[in-house]
């Protein structure tokens, strides 16, 4: 069973209030739930927000699927880290991989614009189809010189 942690809308016209419900994803809004983990209220100045964290975990570690609304609820409630939190660590490990990047072109000989420098033309002249100037001043063969077997 599909499984999705979602709003039940109870209330009235312009008093909405809402059960946080466990319920199978192919079943309607409002329809039958297989368990109630709290209630929000959101009209009134604070709003009142109720979570059972301990069930709410339960569901979300055997793969209950919260909506983006309830996962914010969620969020504010504490029971699941914030957004915050789960950007930091991609982005740090992005940094280490851009730190790690000068390293290896250091290790290969070259200073890591030296290293863009030598490439940029070999990918404008394969995609223009045009031998690079650079090729032709050094005394290196073109592609299309080194297919007939010529050298310049």
């Amino acid at each position: 069973m599909a499984t999705k942690i979602r709003l039940k809308r109870f209330g009235g016209k312009h008093d909405p209030h809402y059960r946080i419900v466990v319920a199978d994803s192919r079943k309607q809004r409002d329809g039958r739930a297989v368990e109630e983990l709290g209630y929000y209220c959101p009209i009134g100045d604070p709003s009142v927000l109720q979570v059972n964290a301990e069930r709410a975990l339960h569901w979300l570690q055997i793969g209950a699927q919260p909506t983006d609304t309830v996962r914010s609820l969620l969020v504010r409630a504490g029971v699941i880290a914030g957004a915050e939190e789960t950007e930091a660590a991609p982005t740090a490990a992005s940094a280490e991989e851009a730190a790690e990047a000068p390293e290896e072109a250091a290790e290969a000989g070259e200073a890591p614009e030296e290293a863009a420098a030598t490439s940029e033309p070999a990918e404008e002249a394969a995609a223009t189809g045009e031998a690079p100037e650079e090729a032709a001043a050094t005394g290196e063969p073109t592609e299309e010189a080194a297919a007939a077997g010529e050298t310049q």
